[in-house]
């Protein structure tokens, strides 16, 4: 049960990994662009939070301080670019966008992808 239980928390995270990367275009000076990214970030931050603490709570002990370290650089990262998207800030989300990209193409390239 917990390979079962391991393996769909992978598959969600890099369902939201790769969801999260395709709202770069969404990032432009509109009213409802800038919620509806708010919203989807929240949103996915939260399926996020949940998925690394299923998977991590049944990784092995050697792979748990990893998933650790990378769930918080994400989480940590995707709340940085919410709070840019909550002020409104075209410069600082590109910024904030584009340092959480290289951190979801991280979590992306580390998931197991035969789930």
């Amino acid at each position: 049960m917990m390979d079962v239980e391991f393996k769909g928390s992978a598959y969600r995270i890099r369902k939201c990994a790769f969801d999260l990367l395709s709202i770069g275009d969404d990032l432009m000076d509109d009213n409802e662009s800038w919620d509806l990214v708010g919203r989807d970030l929240r949103l996915k931050s939260t399926f996020l939070y949940c998925d690394f603490n299923q998977m991590i709570s049944s990784a092995p002990q050697d792979q748990k301080k990893t998933l650790t370290a990378l769930a918080n650089k994400l989480l940590c990262s995707i709340e940085e670019l919410g709070n840019a998207v909550k002020i409104r800030s075209i410069p600082l989300t590109h910024d904030r966008y584009n340092e959480a990209a290289g951190i979801l193409h991280e979590v992306m390239s580390l998931m197991p992808s035969d789930t």
